[in-house]
Parts: structure tokens; C-alpha cells; sequence
């Protein structure tokens, strides 16, 4: 069905949205993978005891986060591309849902921000010390991205005895070079001093959830399908059609006699056909 110029803009736009979320959803999912598959982080998911640790739970969800982000990648990319109003509605819904899970999720982190930075530090905690006994690259990866970020060293801080120094990050000054801050009390801090840009990533992720449910709906609006056609009998001839005849004392019309009427099924440009 040919789209006008909104319409082609929504498409593009979903396009885009989706070809960005389709990288987010495979680095969480590829991230989640490697660690739950790890030989250094198996152990983790093998001992009962661990269960309900916080590493095992933050894999968990980034696994199941990066799954859900393509699944919905795919029913988007697939009533954008082939122009399916079924599966942009179902992109629809699905976005909805994510968008308010956005919204209760960055709530919840914002009224209870100390625990959740105990629990990230405490993720953190989990990769350093499985590194520190494995040396497994995978964790060398996140512990040096993580660090690098936050600049910050290990969980002691002191650049030159720390277990897991290979993974700090350059230091800016003569004294870093000797110490710096150590992550787990820097990830807390962090989530502390900085709570409102935390809700504001929330808020701004949520806002782009919502353009690409508005592109969306207004895509699946365009690719309705056309109404039926529709009949209009007149059972009057036109006034064309009227003969003029003069009498002496008043003016009288007659109508020609009427032909049957006969339907036919025709559409011209999704407009009511007239058919007299």
C-alpha cells in the first residue's frame, strides 16, 4: 500500500528505533550469556547455595532483558518493513508494556537507592573475587569497562597491590598512581549523588519507548484497510432530465420514464460510486 510522507517517516523512524534496540538486546543478552556460561562463573549457577546471590539474579535479568528486546525487534522490524498491521500492533503492545515497566522500574530505584547500590556493588564484588580466582577474560572485560567508567580500582583502591590491577584504568595524577578509589563505595556513591540523572536516563528511555509507540500506531492507522464500497440509489432522475412543458394557465414538469436500476460492483478511487 503506498504510504504518504508521515507514513514513510514513521517507518524510517521505527527502522531506526529498532535497529538501535536490536544492538542494545544483543549486547545484554550476548553480556548475560557469557557470564552464565563462563567456566569461571558457572560455578555460580551449578552450587544451590548461590541461587539467589546477586550475580546469579542481575545475569538472570540481563538475559531475559535482552531476549525480550528481540523479540519485540523482530515484530517491529517486521510491520515496518513489509508494511503487516498485525505485527505492529503487536509491536504496540509490546512497547507499551515495556514503557511502563520503565517507568515502575526507575521509581522503585529512585525511592530505594542505597540498597540498590549495596546490590551493585555487591555484583561487582561477585566479578571481582571470581576473577581474582579465575583470571577468566570474560570478567578481565567487564571489571575493566566497569572500572574504567567509574575510575576507580579494584576493591581496594591501591593501584599497586590490588589483586585485579591489570584491569585499572590509567591514572590521571601523580597519586592515582599509588591509590585510588576503590569501586564497590564508588558504585554506591555514585548512585547517591547522582539519583536524578539516574531517573532521568528512566524517563528519557521511557520517552523514546513512547515516539516509537506513536510511529507505530500511527503506521498501523495508514495501512488500515480501506472501507467497502458504498451505493446510492436516487429515485429521482436528475433535473437535467426534467422536460419543460408550457401550459396556459400554470407550468408543469414530466418525468421521462425511469429505467431499471442496476448495481454494479465499482469502485473508483475507495470513493461512493453514484450509479442512476
Amino acid at each position: 500500500m503506498a504510504l504518504d510522507d508521515c507514513g514513510r517517516l514513521c517507518k524510517y523512524t521505527l527502522f531506526i528505533f529498532n535497529l538501535i534496540f536490536a544492538l542494545v538486546g544483543f549486547v545484554f543478552l550476548g553480556l548475560g550469556l557469557w557470564l552464565r556460561f563462563s567456566d569461571g562463573t558457572r560455578a555460580f549457577f551449578e552450587i544451590e547455595d548461590f541461587n539467589s546471590s546477586t550475580f546469579v539474579i542481575a545475569v538472570t535479568v540481563l538475559i531475559i532483558t535482552g531476549l525480550v528486546m528481540l523479540i519485540v525487534v523482530v515484530f517491529g522490524v517486521y510491520g515496518a518493513c513489509n508494511e503487516k498491521r498485525c505485527a505492529l500492533l503487536t509491536f504496540s503492545v509490546l512497547v507499551t508494556i515495556l514503557a511502563g515497566a520503565v517507568v515502575v522500574f526507575g521509581v522503585i530505584a529512585n525511592s530505594r537507592k542505597d540498597e540498590i547500590g549495596f546490590r551493585i556493588a555487591e555484583f561487582y564484588s561477585s566479578i571481582y573475587l571470581l576473577y581474582v580466582a579465575n583470571s577468566d577474560p570474560v570478567l578481565a572485560v567487564t571489571l575493566t569497562f566497569i572500572q574504567k567508567l567509574l575510575q576507580c580500582c579494584g576493591a581496594t583502591g591501591v593501584t599497586l597491590l590490588d589483586f585485579a590491577k591489570e584491569t585499572c584504568p590509567d591514572p590521571d595524577s601523580f597519586w592515582e598512581h599509588i591509590k585510588m578509589d576503590a569501586c564497590p563505595g564508588v558504585i554506591v556513591d555514585v548512585l547517591n549523588r547522582n539519583a536524578p540523572v539516574v531517573m532521568g536516563l528512566f524517563v528519557g528511555t521511557g520517552v523514546i519507548l513512547l515516539l516509537a509507540l506513536i510511529c507505530s500506531s500511527t503506521l498501523a492507522k495508514k495501512l488500515k484497510t480501506p472501507p467497502t464500497p458504498q451505493y446510492i440509489i436516487r429515485t429521482q432522475p436528475p433535473p437535467s432530465h426534467l422536460e419543460y412543458i408550457p401550459t396556459s394557465t400554470s407550468i408543469s414538469y414530466s418525468y421521462p420514464e425511469q429505467k431499471p436500476v442496476v448495481l454494479t460492483p465499482l469502485t473508483v478511487a475507495n470513493n461512493p460510486v453514484v450509479i442512476t
